[in-house]
């Protein structure tokens, strides 16, 4: 008969499995104080996979054996569902099996178990198999537990109170092993929508699929040096399992809003891009109508020649500032006088030598879009907010939405698009903001710009930090680890 005592530590170990977040301590603990509450040298736990069992953990206090730690793959042939398997069988019919005797059961064959004993010197004799079954009755488990101690230290059989008390943690290990492999399904489930959008955005524009990654691996970097000098005792942060994946998530997603931004913006290479060739032909027209003119007599060879010459001269220098890195006030106001020409056809019909899209083209002082278009590409963490607004993120992913859709706001209020600054900043966030700016700034495969060195970058990142853009500690752990 089971004592009060014992009775509230199976209600206190159901507690502490279904608190526990790690799956490989999990499954441990599961096996762990089965054997302990079984009272017994020897255990096994399987998981369900593919139809079969697979070994998961294994235990012999006797000879000091604990394999499937942390991970770790135990290279044994996995039970293949045959009822001359003990622990087949047990899965099959959802049936406990108590054996008292290996060595003369002939109800199932042990040739694996008597194999494994000689391997290690030692002798299974009683045996309990448990399946572990969830709310829907299917099996997640088996949990076999060997060798039931007495107090003297003697193998005997399970007895009656045993089997009531294994039966009891199976249930509740059943549970929260069906929890565990449920999270695990979320997060796949998360991942692969990741995956989906990181192919869509591949497939347009390979260098934004390439930033993504690289963003996230840079966020993933940054994340393990605080934890490190946090367990040196330099950093009071630190990102437990979860609160690292809500990172690494919202790094892979930071830039989902892009989708919806023109390519004729996102792959803007000059300021002008591929209209330089509409004004390179609209201007051989325009000299083509000139030269008509001058062969009719309307115009004279000298105001013919004027012409071109200004038409060409113009050309070579919308050609020189296309591509500039900065376009002076002086260079502005020569955009204004070509824009202010127009050549006037016969009939009325007027051809300017710039269109007002041009002219606000060239008159970028810096970079290569225009205001409209820069507020058009800022947009994007708005649409990702949007997109991300219409997907279900569970407890473990709530903040996902928040860190993503923050990634360009920076520490003074001066970043986009709500102007936030310091402490009203995660620092999921501002991690995000640091590794996104390194990475735009050393890419190599921008259509639109050249990479500055490492060496540089860190440059530009520790003066936006000065400047209390940045915050200057994040800047100096990502440049420890890159």
């Amino acid at each position: 008969m089971l004592s009060q005592e014992e009775l509230k530590e199976i209600v206190d170990i159901g507690i502490e499995l279904t608190a526990e977040k790690d799956e490989d301590v999990l499954l441990d603990k599961i096996l762990s104080t089965a054997m302990k509450v079984a009272h017994c040298d020897a255990g096994n736990l399987y998981l369900s996979h593919k139809g079969e069992m697979a070994y998961t953990i294994m235990k012999v206090i006797s000879r000091n054996i604990h394999r499937g730690l942390n991970g770790e793959v135990i290279d044994l042939e996995p039970v293949h569902m045959e009822e001359d398997n003990v622990c087949a069988y047990a899965a099959i019919h959802h049936m406990l099996v108590n054996v008292a005797d290996v060595y003369t059961d002939t109800n199932f064959e042990f040739k694996n178990v008597i194999r494994y004993d000689k391997l290690i010197n030692y002798h299974t004799k009683s045996m309990l198999v448990m399946p572990m079954m969830n709310s829907d009755d299917e099996v997640v488990g088996v949990l076999q537990l060997m060798n039931a101690m007495d107090d003297k230290g003697h193998v005997i059989s399970f007895s009656d109170d045993q089997v009531y008390v294994v039966r009891t943690l199976a249930s509740q290990a059943a549970v929260s092993i069906t929890n565990m492999l449920y999270i695990q399904e979320i997060k796949e489930q998360m991942y692969s929508f990741v995956d989906a959008f990181s192919t869509v955005s591949d497939r347009r524009t390979p260098y934004n699929g390439e930033h993504t990654k690289k963003v996230t691996k840079y966020a993933a970097l940054l994340a393990d040096e605080i934890n490190r000098r946090h367990e040196e005792g330099v950093c009071r942060d630190y990102f437990d399992d979860e609160r690292r994946e809500q990172l690494i998530l919202a790094a892979s997603v930071h830039d989902i809003g892009k989708l919806v931004v023109p390519l004729s913006i996102m792959n803007k290479a000059t300021r002008l891009d591929k209209g330089i060739e509409n004004i390179k032909n609209r201007f051989a027209l325009i000299k083509a109508y000139y030269e008509i003119d001058y062969l009719k007599g309307t115009i004279s060879m000298r105001e013919y020649d004027l012409e071109c010459r200004f038409l060409d001269e113009s050309y070579n220098f919308i050609k020189e500032i296309n591509t500039a890195p900065r376009v002076t006030k002086e260079q502005i106001e020569r955009v204004h006088k070509i824009s202010c020409r127009t050549y006037h056809r016969a009939g009325g019909t007027q051809i300017p030598y710039l269109t007002p899209y041009e002219k606000s083209c060239l008159e970028i002082v810096k970079g290569t879009l225009t205001v409209e278009e820069r507020r058009e590409m800022e947009n994007h963490v708005k649409m990702t907010e949007t997109i991300l607004s219409k997907v279900k993120f569970n407890s473990h992913f709530s903040k996902v939405k928040k860190f993503a859709a923050s990634h360009h706001e920076l520490m003074d209020g001066s970043g986009y698009p709500n102007h936030l600054r310091g402490e009203a900043l995660d620092l999921e966030t501002r991690i995000l903001s640091v590794v996104d700016i390194y990475d735009a700034l050393t890419s190599k495969d921008r259509p639109y710009k050249k990479p500055v060195s490492r060496e540089k970058a860190f440059e530009i990142l520790e003066d936006m930090a000065h400047k209390g853009k940045l915050e200057a500690r994040l800047v100096e752990y990502l440049k420890s680890v890159i």
